[in-house]
């Protein structure tokens, strides 16, 4: 199948509600507030208002919802470094930036395993009603150990087994979202009727993972209800994927890699009779007046990252815990119920050995960097986004907010002059920028 690109490249900023983004130690960097930021409304008002200002589809939050505990069997190393911990809810930054902005995209990742589709759909689609229909659901499933012990679940399901259950949520999910009939409110203040009954169809759901009974929570906002994206790279998550996401996040790390994974998702909806399938590839930008002044940017946030820290997160993130592993070796492909793809993607021996691999991962999740003057970033930005035909791109910061402020003021123009960025918005809706 043909892939077809986007008209113009489709950008997101790839943050978190922790004192890191997506690079380890980054919050004891000069040039980073995001300790400070943590307790600020006006920190993320502005970096809303900055990514406005880059003509951003969306701020992009990535989530931990419970401190990494598979190093050592232990969170004491994700405590002492600060590796995505303390990590607080990403709706409350979310909602701060939609009153600072009045067309960015406000997307948030958050687990089905312990919040049910009722209460799921009563948060987001509240945000998504108030903002005017911006909001974004990255769904995932619960890959991470530590957010099932810390809701009290029994144990961790198997990971094939979890996206049979997020099949039957997101269609509870969705018997709520189209529950409301566009003319069941009435709102007649003379009679003091509100809305029509009728016209509000109650959920009755008995599955074999799920049950819920009960009338739609939320109006519908200006889109429907909030665009889905989702993250999944095993095969069974990019059955998902395809199946249920209008946009699709990936983390591959050369240009090859990203054109057969193109190909993969391509072939995949195809076969199960859906549409083209939007990606988006994970990036880390260092950028800098010059290329030499990049690349040593680079190797600082490189030297900055200690491993024990680096390991925390590796371990965290695939179930795995790493202080039982030679770190002189290559990483070698296991069973796990953590992230499949992601660990897959992680076995590539380009990587080098599991310590070269815990470092790379500490920096950017393993992420390619694109390193250099506003020029060469633009110019490789371009290339990818040309070259596998993808839609555009999730840009995770290094320092916040100045890396990001740096390739709106630097990088954002180069790209509007050639074409290849929108220079206005053409929607106020997340969905409706999307499709631009």
């Amino acid at each position: 199948m043909e892939i077809l690109m986007s008209n113009q490249m489709h950008l997101f900023s790839f943050i978190m509600h922790s004192p890191i983004n997506h690079t380890v130690g980054s919050w004891a960097l000069p040039g980073d507030d995001r300790l400070e930021g943590l307790a600020s409304t006006d920190y993320w008002k502005e970096m809303g208002e900055t990514l406005e200002r880059g003509c951003f589809d969306a701020a992009f939050f990535a989530d931990i919802p419970a401190a990494f505990d598979q190093y050592r069997d232990s969170a004491d190393d994700a405590i002492k470094y600060g590796v995505c911990w303390p990590s607080h809810d990403p709706l409350i930054p979310l909602a701060i930036m939609a009153s600072a902005t009045k067309h960015l995209g406000l997307v948030m990742t958050k687990s089905i395993s312990a919040i049910s589709p009722y209460y799921m759909v009563r948060s987001l689609s509240t945000l998504d009603y108030i903002s005017g229909g911006r909001v974004g659901w990255n769904v995932v499933t619960g890959h991470v150990r530590a957010e099932h012990r810390a809701a009290g679940l029994n144990m961790q399901m198997e990971h094939d087994a979890r996206y049979d259950r997020a099949d039957e949520y997101l269609d509870i999910c969705r018997e709520l979202w189209n529950g409301i009939e566009p003319g069941a409110i009435v709102a007649d203040k003379e009679t003091g009727i509100y809305a029509d009954p009728a016209q509000v169809r109650r959920v009755n759901h008995h599955g074999e993972h799920l049950d819920c009974e009960a009338t739609p929570p939320v109006l519908p906002s200006a889109q429907g209800h909030p665009v889905l994206f989702q993250a999944g790279s095993s095969n069974r998550g990019q059955t998902f994927a395809v199946n249920n996401a209008e946009a699709i996040f990936a983390v591959q790390h050369k240009i090859e890699g990203m054109k057969k994974f193109m190909a993969d998702v391509s072939a995949l909806a195809e076969s199960e009779g859906k549409p083209e399938p939007r990606v988006t590839f994970g990036v880390q930008i260092i950028v800098a007046d010059t290329d030499e002044e990049a690349e040593k940017l680079q190797k600082e946030l490189s030297d900055n990252v200690i491993l024990d820290a680096a390991l925390a997160r590796l371990s965290g993130t695939l179930g795995v815990d790493f202080s039982k592993h030679d770190l002189d070796k290559p990483m070698q492909m296991q069973k796990t119920q953590g992230g499949q793809g992601s660990m897959k993607t992680k076995t590539d021996p380009g990587l080098g050995t599991l310590r070269d691999l815990a470092i790379f991962n500490g920096t950017s999740t393993s992420m390619p960097q694109i390193v250099g003057s506003p020029e060469t970033v633009a110019n490789k930005l371009e290339e990818i986004w040309r070259e596998t035909g993808c839609f555009g791109f999730n840009i995770t910061p290094t320092t916040s907010n100045k890396s990001v402020v740096d390739f709106v003021d630097k990088v954002v123009p180069l790209l509007q002059e050639r074409g290849a960025l929108r220079k206005t918005y053409a929607a106020t809706t997340l969905r409706g920028n999307m499709e631009d």
